[in-house]
């Protein structure tokens, strides 16, 4: 694990912090380009400036791993724990352009959504760091996990399927049977192709591990209330 950022000075706190929120703005201006691309059927390939954004960003994305690994007590152990950071960093679309590597069009739609695996890191350590309560903190980053997916993997299935499936024939269609799919309910739209096969059984497994998460929170929530309750009775 990282430092927390309470345990350390001011300065470095902040500093931190400050990295953290910037890394996740830099990553909703990719989603944003992402999505464009996507609803315009533009080949993100060929986008020149969605090219150029991406590679400052991983280039930022990297300099923030260094500079948490800078500030780090133990930096052997950190880069050991955080090693994947580095790895989600590097701006691999980048260099499959530079040195003409040819990938499938799946392949390649999948590495542009690697670098938004820092943006969900960060959010996790600031949402643990400005909360003093970590089971709504957890709480909070298991419902932007699940929007993510939800969302990422409409985008996938969308350009899998709206030329071969006649039942997408709208981005909406897409994200509707993501949402339905990933609450186990089902939809009356059936993937045709094998990456939105693979998709919907990706979504239901989420759907079977996560939402349990939202009972249990209730009903931590519920006997927080009862306890609290009680002990205030009790004083009056």
């Amino acid at each position: 694990m990282t430092d927390n950022v309470s345990t350390i000075s001011p300065v470095r706190r902040w500093t931190l912090l400050t990295l953290r929120v910037l890394v996740i703005i830099a990553s909703i201006v990719l989603i944003v380009f992402i999505s464009d691309d996507t609803f315009r059927n533009i080949s993100f390939l060929a986008d020149k400036t969605y090219m150029e954004v991406q590679w400052w960003i991983c280039m930022f994305f990297l300099f923030d791993f260094f500079t948490e690994w800078i500030f780090a007590r133990k930096k052997w152990r950190y880069l050991a724990t955080h090693f994947m950071l580095f790895v989600v960093s590097i701006p691999y679309l980048n260099l499959i352009e530079y040195y003409d590597i040819h990938l499938s069009c799946e392949m390649s739609y999948l590495i542009r959504f690697m670098p938004l695996v820092r943006a969900a890191y960060a959010l996790f350590i600031i949402m643990l760091s400005l909360s003093n309560n970590k089971i709504s903190s957890m709480f909070v980053c298991y419902i932007v996990l699940l929007v993510s997916t939800i969302y990422f993997f409409s985008l996938v299935f969308f350009i899998e399927e709206h030329y071969v499936n006649p039942d997408v024939g709208s981005f909406w269609s897409a994200l509707w049977w993501a949402f339905m799919n990933t609450t186990t309910i089902g939809c009356y739209i059936s993937p045709v192709t094998p990456t939105g096969k693979v998709i919907a059984v990706i979504l239901s497994a989420e759907g079977l591990m996560l939402f349990p998460v939202f009972t249990v929170y209730l009903t931590n929530v519920i006997t927080r209330g009862n306890l609290n309750g009680a002990v205030g009775e009790e004083m009056s």
